[in-house]
């Protein structure tokens, strides 16, 4: 993208950088587990499959059935077991097992101290989003004092509109971390 130069460019380059970071944390809260099975909890994981490592999802179809049930429907079943390894090895703590070509993985329940290390994790990567959030903001006024040909006013007001986009994409991340905090807590 080209560089901005005017308030309104400045502001929506801004707003586009502060959404990708509010999307970014979103992203990652669905990597981490929380009691219920989602598909996304596998996401993470790359299979051993014809000569290189492959996302599960492209070797087989992800379900979530049940609420403490994940299944996986191999495309090839010759791919099974490395499918199985694959999970196991992962550090998501899960053991699958075959029934007929349909690999089952149940999602045990977290306990209360994994819960709260769950609860720390997702507070640093939410850090992080807001630290993205803010670089945003950074960057933005420091373009808005370098323009020129500009009445104090209009700079004055571009700032204000800045700080509020940061206020807003700040406060969706804090949404993100209630949710997911009562997500993780819920027993």
């Amino acid at each position: 993208m080209s560089t901005p130069n005017s308030i309104p460019e400045l502001v929506k380059h801004a707003r586009e950088l502060m959404q990708k970071a509010v999307e970014n944390t979103r992203r990652e809260f669905s990597g981490i587990r929380s009691g219920k099975a989602t598909t996304s909890l596998l996401d993470i994981i790359r299979v051993e499959a014809y000569g290189s490592e492959v996302p599960l999802n492209q070797v087989g179809m992800v379900a979530a059935p049940e609420a403490r049930l994940l299944t996986v429907q191999p495309f090839d079943k010759s791919l099974a077991p490395a499918i199985e390894k694959a999970i196991r090895e992962s550090d998501l703590g899960l053991n699958p097992a075959s029934q007929g070509g349909l690999i089952r993985i149940p999602i045990p329940s977290l306990t209360e101290e994994r819960r709260k290390d769950l609860v720390k994790v997702i507070h640093k990567l939410a850090e992080e989003g807001r630290v993205a959030v803010r670089h945003a903001r950074g960057e933005a006024h420091n373009k808005v004092k370098k323009m020129e040909k500009i009445a104090e006013d209009e700079r004055t007001r571009g700032e204000k509109e800045i700080q509020k986009l940061t206020d807003d994409h700040i406060r969706q991340i804090d949404q993100l971390i209630s949710a997911k905090e009562a997500e993780i807590m819920e027993v």
